[in-house]
């Protein structure tokens, strides 16, 4: 009798656990430790998940991301909001800055951005000292584009400008912006001599040509990512619509980043650095164009393989060998002196990549994206369009890959094929992430509904098991409540769901015998999931009958 309840068993849940198609999807040897921080671009909620695709945190929002999210230093989740502003009706609005507390996982802190005149979008950068690095659209009207020599004909209705605000959180609701600069102040342009920007674009790289425009809409240049350097206090930031990335000096004052002059570089806010197309200033043509709608550069840790680099992700749109993405590493023309290095009537260099990895056939996402080098030379990538995150190896094989089971519904029941489970860059946190210093890391069950039961530690040991008779559930048929017994020391957390994969309940397990209250649920089969520290899982179904 006991092996045909086995059987049965076996069978319902194998209609429920159909082939992977969401969550983990490939695992392996070299895969390096670690969790994925990720916003699904159409939810409320943010995850963290282990490398074995399973739920160690979620933070419920009242808004989609707006759009970057992170970890701070403490293990707070800071996260862009978007709070839909109607005056600025574009991809990647944001609006609103979130900080929620680890522990409580409740907001402690919020700032908003966002009014007919600014909009906090796209990405932003938690600081070491805690400050946010935001991005920010600022209108100008075409008086005031015309009047610092905008040509008239390449002006939509407004023209939208890039500043960058650094915000200290102050109370609940406030925040100080304690360091700013806005691309505004360092204009070039040589369409009307009557203009005090007017002049040579090609004599001056250090500034942003007002007349560049690959398309005529009011945002201008489209800026999609930010990132800090601490041991160079320098800033990089991506424009899309440039293909371009930009390196300015944080070391400057508010005052001397409005200026040319000031700071460590002597620069004020001028641009230090510049890369990906040339012919945006006037030194290369259309034929010396490196990226195409880029995304997300960072630096490489300086103590990681690659160390002092940057790299970007690389979306490909109109790349002339067809649209393709590449992850893409720069070596950074950085003398002595600590100046970028510029040759008179040059571009800056390099002249290609340091390195690059591609796949013309399989991997292409036209928007959002990102890739980040790991302290072991694997580097990992979002796919964003797709949602699907992967990690290669020094020799460029995918060894790990996942894909994200939630879109607007919600997560996804496993074996189903979805739209619309888009995420702008996913983060990897390694073990020894100062944010999870004394915190608790418990993997859960997986995010996707009716998830595999797997073993993704790279075994065939017995250590994930389908069906433990040693564990107790009684009474089954259950009308009010229920008690396990028997757990094994090993498994810390229960899980109850429906037939379906909903998850009803959740909690830590403290003792060999769990009573569960379920009188406020209604008849049916459900399951009931005990997983642990070391992988070890076991599911049971139980039957509720009113």
């Amino acid at each position: 009798m006991k092996k045909s309840v086995v059987f049965i068993l076996f069978l319902v849940l194998n209609k429920l656990f159909p082939q992977a198609t969401l969550g983990l999807l490939q695992f392996g040897n070299g895969d390096l430790p670690g969790y994925i921080l990720f916003s699904p671009t159409a939810s409320n909620s943010t995850y963290l998940i282990d490398k074995c695709g399973y739920e160690v945190k979620e933070w419920l929002s009242s808004y989609n991301p707006g759009q970057g999210v992170y970890l701070d230093d403490n293990g707070n989740l800071v996260r862009a909001a978007n709070i839909n502003n109607p005056s600025f009706n574009t991809g990647g609005k944001g609006g609103r800055i979130e900080r929620f507390n680890w522990s409580s996982g409740l907001i402690d802190w919020t700032y908003s951005i966002s009014s007919t005149t600014q909009l906090q979008h796209h990405d932003i950068c938690v600081l070491p000292n805690g400050n946010v690095l935001v991005t920010v659209w600022e209108k100008k009207t075409i008086t005031q584009a015309t009047a610092e020599g905008r040509d008239p004909a390449l002006l939509a209705t407004t023209l939208w400008v890039d500043r960058i605000m650094e915000l200290q959180p102050a109370g609940l609701s406030g925040a100080n912006v304690v360091w700013e600069w806005s691309v505004w102040d360092h204009l070039i342009q040589d369409y009307d001599s009557t203009k005090a920007n007017y002049g040579v674009v090609a004599d001056h790289p250090e500034l942003f040509n007002l007349n560049y425009v690959p398309a005529i809409q009011a945002d201008w240049m489209h800026v999609n990512g930010i990132a800090y350097n601490s041991d160079l206090d320098q800033i990089v930031f991506s424009s899309r619509l440039f293909s371009e990335i930009f390196i300015i000096d944080h070391s400057s004052t508010t005052a001397e980043a409005l200026s040319h002059t000031g700071g460590n570089s002597g620069k004020g806010g001028d641009i230090l650095y510049r890369w990906g197309n040339p012919e945006a200033y006037n030194r290369g043509t259309a034929t010396d164009r490196q990226f195409y709608f880029q995304h997300c550069p960072v630096w490489i840790p300086s103590t990681y393989p690659g160390g002092g680099k940057m790299m970007v992700f690389n979306n490909g749109t109109n790349r002339p060998g067809g649209n393709f993405s590449s992850v893409d590493v720069i070596d950074l023309p950085l003398d002595s002196s600590g100046n970028y290095y510029i040759g008179a009537g040059q571009p800056f260099g390099p002249l290609s990549t340091y390195w690059s990895y591609a796949d013309t056939a399989n991997f292409y996402s036209g928007i959002v994206s990102g890739a980040y080098r790991l302290s072991n030379g694997n580097t990992f990538i979002t796919d964003g369009s797709g949602g699907l995150f992967f990690e290669i190896d020094s020799l460029k094989n995918t060894i790990w890959k996942y894909q994200n089971p939630v879109n607007q519904s919600g997560p996804n029941p496993q074996g189903s094929v979805i739209p619309g489970t888009g995420v702008f860059k996913a983060q990897f946190y390694e073990p020894s992430f100062a944010g999870f210093s004394g915190k608790t890391l418990t993997p859960g069950i997986p995010i996707e509904l009716n998830p595999l039961n797997y073993n993704c530690n790279g075994t065939t040991s017995t250590d994930v098991v389908m069906y433990d008779e040693n564990i107790l559930i009684f009474p089954n048929p259950a009308e009010n409540k229920f008690i396990i017994q028997n757990i094994d020391a090993d498994f810390k957390t229960i899980f109850l769901t429906d037939a379906v994969g909903n998850k009803i309940f959740s909690g830590m397990i403290e003792k060999s015998d769990f009573e569960l209250n379920v009188e406020t649920l209604r008849s049916g089969i459900y399951f009931v999931y005990l997983t642990g520290s070391e992988r070890k899982s076991t599911v049971k179904k139980i039957l509720i009958q009113k």
